[in-house]
């Protein structure tokens, strides 16, 4: 059987993977589509943070432009500094552009890790194995089940020390 490689997508594991091969295709083209949906977004995220920088130091510089020479020209150089900082990434920040563009960057990067999660549990299935969800609620019940025994346990010596 080994000599006959398309023969192998028909026993075990494989057979299972082969079958589930369409949803892993459908899952990537999906996760491109996604991926570059959430470069936009990523791109015009850094783009708002750089222009911001620049025009807050733009101000900053006209605002002080000669090098300081001691210490309290240095110290009113770092109020102003943070000052200007401050409200541009503040006015940044509280815009509707900018709340708009993060929504939709972390909206897509859940869609990212969904089209993931759904790849991991065709491939764990394929094989047999328990997905994510399925250990996650093992171990959900086998907690429940330690805190039952352990509060069992105290009451059990609540009567042992009473007789």
């Amino acid at each position: 059987m080994s000599s006959k490689p398309q023969a192998l997508t028909s026993i075990g594991p494989m057979r299972a993977f082969a079958a589930n091969s369409k949803k892993i295709a459908t899952e990537l083209i999906e996760i491109n589509e996604s991926l570059l949906e959430f470069n936009k977004f990523l791109t015009e995220y850094y783009k708002q943070l750089a222009d911001t920088w620049n025009i807050a130091q733009k101000k900053v510089n006209q605002k002080v432009p000669e090098v300081p020479q001691d210490v309290e020209q240095i110290e009113a150089f770092k109020r102003i500094w943070i000052d200007i900082f401050d409200n541009d990434f503040t006015e940044l920040f509280d815009s509707e552009k900018f709340g708009d563009n993060y929504g939709k960057l972390i909206s897509k990067e859940l869609q990212l890790t969904k089209h993931w999660t759904n790849i991991s549990n065709v491939v764990l299935q394929s094989a047999n194995l328990p997905s994510k969800e399925e250990i996650d609620e093992a171990y959900k019940e086998l907690h429940a089940l330690k805190k039952r025994v352990t509060k069992l346990e105290i009451e059990l010596k609540k009567r042992e020390n009473k007789k």
